[in-house]
């Protein structure tokens, strides 16, 4: 795992050197620079040793020199893939590097190299006998990629306040990119909090040729859904089988490393899985777990009960308000841009507790999102009901005698969950989720917002999500928009930015491309049952793990912010409002969260986040 950067277009070594001081945290173990022979392109690497400690070392070079490549990430399908080339003729100088086997796979398939992998990664490849840099981002974005692309300039950067040290790099925000932010929670790609700036997507590859400068974005991966439903006999069984034989074979992939590997321990499933099939294929299992003060947060019991079952050596960490006041400042100022998913606290605390024991640590990241995991599952027939027989006029009525409903700040209560579902249902079917999901609704950014708000475009990335699987049923085309945008652009970035601000590479089994190529196929009848979410992956997992956390009550990684922000715990800056945002609005919000007449936990949170971006950036 590592940080990495380059330009080509202005610009020389110290502004390379201060695009890397920016996000040494990536990779404290090494550094190394390039120049190209012309002077033109600069590429940068800082190096967390994971593999091939003494000869893994980055920027590398081909044989020949021709070809140099910055990478981040792993390569999990590194020994057969070296293996295979080797079989082609390609000759190895490193024992086990996977940088060296992309740069031999990039020499015999060209761009066409990303379909061979499996794995995480985001690399760029200085080709100089085709005078071009291709560069590339695994299939769910694990692995981050800004850049900035003007006339007769490209930049790029593991991360945006390190892009952003370049001079010819505008930092000016995106004011729709911020109506984004309020609408989902999370900024999606391509757009970044800077106006001068992208993401490359997930699942994409950017070509530049290097005397144009013009950079061509290609998709050559989408996650689809492609359910094959089958009445034969033993159909489930069948299933359930592969099911626990793939998970299996991708934790035990993710187990390869030359330093020590650890294990996120939530006690939910997916944790769990990963933890259980983790001691089948070594003998000694760290595990990691992290606790609440605030009961209704906490898991722990659970975490503890699959620690003993499967004997792994178990620490626990605690997230208490004192450890709050400590964290808050440490991730906004390492922050680059606003995500209002307030479980990067505990993800933080958690990776850099790990961080002490293990240099990597595996999770369950995924395992929601692909089988259906989220209570918005359970609300889908019940809304399909509701949407068709309840007149739309009547709607608003409904929510507003829901909001007498008494406000409670413990997680997942049943008045938030009440209210958020009716809030959604006010909307189109393609603006369910991200109603249901982000700080605010459709009308609540309209009145956010002092200048006009186009919601069709605000929303743009969930409404051709949602018409892109107009021949799916509900709950395959909600399962499109966790895996699409949210998995990409709020839970994948939390583990990025949590574990690597501690220098900690974070690895998702649930993302194995031959894993995910199964669950693809999975009929959605056997994904979301008779009210019971991830039916198939709970079902595999009967033989593997106690029925008690199989079966357990859903908390999710909450964080007790509704209650912090009543308590005074978390305060709004009585500085100025945010340019755009109506302070008349901000100012009711947070009156009523504190009267403790309605619970507006969200978007007071997204504007504290929001507010610390801003004051940095001034």
């Amino acid at each position: 795992m590592c940080g990495i950067c380059g330009f080509i277009g202005g610009g020389d070594q110290s502004h390379l050197a201060a695009m890397m001081q920016r996000m040494r945290h990536r990779g404290p173990d090494a550094a190394g620079t390039y120049a190209s022979p012309d002077g033109r392109l600069h590429l940068g690497h800082l190096r967390l040793s994971i593999l091939d400690l003494a000869g893994g070392g980055q920027p590398m070079y081909s044989a020949d020199g021709s070809l140099v490549i910055v990478f981040n990430g792993e390569i999990y399908n590194n020994a057969p893939l070296r293996r295979e080339l080797e079989g082609l003729g390609h000759v190895f100088r490193t024992d086990h590097s996977d940088t060296e086997t992309l740069l031999c796979a990039y020499r015999q398939w060209g761009p066409e190299l990303v379909h061979r992998l499996n794995g995480m990664w985001a690399f760029a490849i200085h080709d100089q006998a085709a005078s071009r840099l291709f560069c590339s981002r695994d299939r769910f974005g694990k692995k981050p990629f800004f850049y900035s692309a003007a006339p007769g300039h490209f930049a790029f950067a593991s991360e945006l306040s390190a892009l952003a040290a370049h001079p010819l790099v505008q930092t000016a925000p995106d004011h729709r990119a911020i109506q984004k932010y309020f609408a989902y929670g999370y900024i999606p790609a391509p757009r970044t909090f800077y106006a001068g700036a992208k993401k490359l997507p997930g699942g994409c590859s950017l070509t530049l040729d290097l005397a144009r400068l013009e950079p061509v974005v290609r998709r050559y991966w989408s996650f689809e859904l492609a359910p094959q439903d089958s009445d034969r006999p033993h159909f489930e069984e069948e299933l359930c089988e592969t099911l626990r034989h793939e998970l299996q074979q991708a934790v035990a992939r993710r187990l390869v490393a030359d330093v020590p590997v650890g294990i996120f321990l939530s006690g939910g499933v997916d944790s769990s899985a990963v933890a259980a099939f983790a001691t089948t294929a070594t003998e000694r299992v760290l595990t990691f777990s992290v606790g609440f003060e605030e009961a209704s947060f906490d898991e722990r019991d659970y975490a503890r009960l699959v620690a003993t079952r499967f004997q792994t050596t178990h620490h626990e960490s605690i997230l208490s308000i004192d450890a709050v006041r400590d964290i808050v400042p440490l991730v906004l100022e390492k922050m680059d841009e606003p995500m209002g998913d307030s479980s990067i606290l505990p993800t933080y605390l958690l990776c850099r507790e790990t961080r002490k024991h293990v240099t990597v640590a595996l999770g369950g990241d995924g395992g929601d999102e692909l089988f259906a995991g989220y209570d918005p599952f359970r609300a889908l027939r019940l809304a399909d009901l509701y949407s068709r027989m309840v007149p739309r006029p009547i709607h608003k009525a409904v929510v507003m005698a829901c909001a007498a409903l008494p406000t409670s700040h413990r997680n997942m209560s049943l008045d938030f969950r009440i209210k958020r579902t009716l809030r959604g249902l006010s909307y189109p079917r393609p603006l369910w989720n991200p109603a249901w999901l982000g700080p605010l609704a459709p009308q609540e950014l309209k009145d956010l917002f002092t200048e006009p708000v186009d919601l069709d475009d605000v929303y743009s990335e969930a409404i051709d999500v949602w018409n892109a699987c107009a021949g799916l049923d509900d709950v395959d085309q909600t399962l499109q928009f966790y895996t699409r945008l949210y998995l990409q652009d709020d839970i994948l970035v939390k583990a990025d930015r949590a574990s690597m601000f501690n220098s900690l590479e974070s690895r998702s089994p649930f993302l194995d491309i031959d894993f995910v190529n199964v669950v693809r196929t999975i009929p959605s009848r056997l994904k979301y049952r008779s009210g019971t979410t991830k039916y198939i992956l709970k079902k595999a997992l009967e033989p593997v793990l106690p029925h008690e956390i199989i079966y357990r009550p859903k908390k999710g990684f909450g964080m007790p912010v509704g209650k912090w922000f009543k308590d005074g715990v978390l305060t709004l800056d009585d500085g100025p409002t945010p340019p755009g945002l109506d302070a008349g609005f901000i100012r009711n919000r947070l009156a009523e969260h504190r009267a403790g007449r309605q619970d507006h936990r969200a978007f007071l949170w997204n504007l504290w986040l929001l507010q610390g971006m801003l004051r940095r950036a001034a």
